[in-house]
């Protein structure tokens, strides 16, 4: 008969559902994100009005509640242009405070 000896294990440095809590936060995280972003977007796009050829409205966090977007217009990515820019303000709730320049009916 033999005895096996089992090497001691040394203890992990963080249990294993740490890893797994730590991805699912930030997909959440990423997807309230995503979702702030679309609101904003479509706030935008409502008190704008929308281009002729809307590519795309580009939403990006810079800091806190600030936020700068894009308009994109154009019949395709290769003729792309920024038709309209603005630095926003949000509330807590994604609605939108203050913005530079003013958004105004354009289209």
């Amino acid at each position: 008969m033999t005895v096996e000896r089992a090497e001691p294990r040394p203890p992990p440095t963080s249990p294993p559902w740490t890893e797994k809590q730590s991805d699912q936060h930030d997909r959440i995280e990423r997807h309230k994100q995503e979702t702030l972003n679309a609101l904003i977007g479509e706030q935008v796009i409502h008190t704008l009005g929308e281009p002729a050829n809307l590519l795309k409205v580009s939403v990006r966090p810079l800091w806190a509640n600030f936020y700068r977007v894009n308009v994109f217009v154009g019949t395709d990515a290769v003729f792309a242009r920024i038709a309209n820019s603005f630095f926003l303000t949000v509330d807590g709730d994604g609605k939108i405070a203050t913005s530079t320049p003013r958004i105004t009916r354009q289209y």
